[in-house]
């Protein structure tokens, strides 16, 4: 197994982390009898070898081959995948490694016939990845399906023809009969899921009329065969709370998965899925069905009160993973969990010890069922606010909530005014603890609570510490209409990272340009992109008064950055009135940066007749049955009520013009 690997100057090669002198030690661990120590090499190498194409990551593969083909070796279907990994296509289209797994893929043929059923799961997609010719490997997927009896590693091999499918379309049609053969009876009924789902990726034309109806009744057939699996233990961490949230029949998943990804943009048909999960006798089918719901949700738009209705009939589930998985969907859907409503107040109040969630030393925080019922606009939430907000530790989140019950949680501002009074004004923990609070004090309006939020910026030009909670307490200030009380204040920032809302907030309370101005101009030219950006929202707020800022905003709109270009191009709008230099900035936005469509569609309300040559953003917008930040990667924030109000502005664009 490990002829050469002294001869390698490990040290000399690289790795993702560095020197790649680790991994003759990985190499070697992973035939290691202890189940620890080869799990952490695995993960060691997962980490430092795949991504890009290293050149520890070509050494390694010879001997990661020879580990795979030795059955004295444990687990070895978790080194096939890494190797599948190493040989998947590299980003910068370099083929060294895929090449190099290539030229070892005889073993895969050998592993289809191993006595661990993991390890010939995992290499039957391995041969349609690296071993040719086609019609050989076509051939080894035939006769396996003919001889494999355990269920799991049918369902690899149903995986591994729909692949096939994609990879060597001029050799489909075989593959596809079998996928359809292996779709009806006498088949399991989890490989004849299996199949259907290849099918309806793959070759949609062959798949049943009655698609969904089958794949319902399957999974109940399925799911009468398997075995029960135990409810997951309670959990008192992060981590294990996370943990019992994932469905439990990951096979299961799997194949809804595949079957919910081929229907698309096939909403209906994913609802009437969802439906047949979500009713199922079987809570494990209804705890996958939840995740896959969240799935829809996220995704894509419609009409989807039955299914979060379905979720809400979760909640008085005995299963406690079901309930909370539920739950948790239900909390990312603000006004659209409205139809749950009455279950989730029906849980509130059965279950007070759920108004807060606390993990280990950490501070208590608003328990996702009350969470769920306050953003969904519920007033009925308030009561259980109110117990919260007058205990000895109010749930640190509590006031981002707020905002979401409108008026109906006006009884609640003393309440908030009294925690904001015991914030520390000049403390590490001020912007965590007053965030929530200020955002709760501008949701509500509370004019009375100024004295406190100004507090919070002590004496002007006070310690450095305070300026981490200025920009919420400047954003605060401007949404009570209360600029004018911090004036002093504000002059003081307009030297630090907060200038550009500093001198905004100056504009409101003075109206003097010729004091802000200048900062904003500094801040468009000089700042960081964050600041660039903001400092051209201020500058549409001056309008007409900010002319001498239009050559800069101009060159803005120019930027290579998408959101800074339709920044700039809105403030030009409000300043100048002309739609020739915006529209064409907007048009390339809109289709760049999902994210800057929300911004992009106001202005375009407010531009009223002058924005009718985009008027088919809007339009085309308002058919799209994919939500606009579904592709988008990384932390967006809330996208189902960002997807929402994109939506109602589209609409307010239309009627403009």
């Amino acid at each position: 197994m490990f002829t050469g690997i002294d001869e390698v100057d490990w040290a000399s090669l690289q790795h993702a982390y560095g020197s790649a002198e680790d991994v003759p030690g990985w190499l070697r661990a992973l035939a290691s009898a202890d189940t620890v120590e080869r799990s952490t090499a695995l993960d060691g190498m997962y980490g430092a070898l795949q991504g890009c194409v290293y050149d520890s990551t070509l050494a390694c593969v010879p001997f990661l081959l020879s580990l795979a083909g030795r059955e004295e070796v444990p687990d070895r279907s978790g080194i096939v995948e890494l190797l599948v990994g190493i040989g998947a296509e590299s980003p910068d289209g370099d083929r060294r490694a895929r090449e190099a797994v290539c030229a070892g893929a005889e073993v895969f043929v050998q592993l289809t016939g191993d006595p661990d059923p993991a390890v010939r799961g995992a290499a039957a997609g391995a041969l349609v990845r690296f071993l040719g010719p086609p019609a050989r490997v076509l051939e080894l997927l035939r006769q396996r399906l003919r001889a494999e009896r355990d269920d799991r590693v049918l369902l690899a091999l149903a995986e591994a023809l729909g692949l096939f499918v994609q990879r060597y379309p001029a050799h489909a049609d075989t593959a596809v009969d079998l996928l359809a053969e292996h779709s009806a009876p006498p088949y399991a009924p989890g490989l004849r899921l299996a199949a259907l789902g290849q099918l309806a990726s793959v070759a949609p034309a062959r798949s049943p009329a009655d698609l969904v109806p089958t794949a319902v009744r399957l999974l109940r057939e399925r799911s009468g065969h398997r075995a029960r699996v135990p409810e997951p233990v309670a959990a008192h961490s992060l981590v294990g709370r996370l943990r019992r949230l994932r469905p439990y029949d990951e096979e299961g998943s799997r194949l809804l998965r595949t079957l919910h990804t081929a229907l698309g943009d096939r909403v209906a048909d994913r609802s009437a899925l969802l439906w047949g999960q979500l009713t199922s006798p079987d809570p494990v089918d209804r705890c996958t069905g939840v995740w896959l719901a969240a799935a829809l949700l996220r995704g894509w738009r419609g009409d989807h009160g039955d299914t979060v209705r379905l979720l809400g009939a979760q909640l008085d589930a005995e299963q406690d993973s079901l309930r909370d998985a539920a739950v948790c969907v239900l909390s990312e859907l603000f006004g659209l969990a409205v139809p749950a409503a009455d279950d989730l107040y029906a849980l509130v109040w059965a279950r007070p010890d759920l108004w807060t969630d606390r993990f280990e030393r950490d501070a208590p925080t608003l328990g996702a069922p009350l969470k769920a019922l306050a953003r969904s606009g519920d007033p009925r939430a308030v009561p259980a606010l109110a117990h919260l907000l007058a205990g000895p530790a109010a749930p640190v989140d509590l006031g981002f909530e707020l905002a979401h019950l409108g008026a109906a949680a006006a009884p609640l501002a003393p309440a908030v005014r009294h925690l904001l009074r015991r914030v520390p004004p000049a403390s590490p923990s001020t912007a965590r603890l007053a965030a929530p609070l200020l955002a709760a004090v501008g949701a509500l309006g509370d004019q009375d609570a100024v004295p406190e939020v100004l507090r919070l910026l002590g004496a002007p030009g006070g310690p450095k510490a305070q300026e981490a909670v200025a920009g919420q307490v400047i954003e605060t200030l401007e949404t009570l209409g209360a600029s004018a009380w911090a004036v002093g204040h504000l002059r003081a920032l307009l030297h630090t990272r907060h200038a550009a809302a500093a001198a905004g907030a100056l504009w409101s309370a003075q109206r003097d340009a010729c004091t802000v101005l200048p900062i904003l101009l500094r801040e468009l030219i000089q700042g960081d992109p964050a600041s660039r950006c903001q400092a051209a929202r201020q500058l549409g707020r001056l309008g007409p008064a900010a002319r001498d800022a239009l050559p800069a905003l101009r060159r803005a709109a120019r930027s290579r950055l998408t959101r800074e270009r339709a920044t700039a191009a809105s403030a030009l709008w409000h300043i100048a009135a002309d739609p020739e230099p915006v529209l064409p900035v907007f048009r390339e936005a809109w289709a760049e940066d999902p994210r800057t469509r929300l911004p992009i569609a106001r202005c375009l309300s407010a531009m009223g007749p002058a924005a009718a040559p985009l008027r088919h953003l809007a339009a085309g917008e308002l058919a799209a049955r994919r939500r606009h930040m579904a592709h988008v990667g990384g932390n967006g924030g809330p996208r189902i009520p960002q997807d929402e109000a994109l939506l109602t502005a589209c609409r307010e664009v239309l009627a403009a013009v």
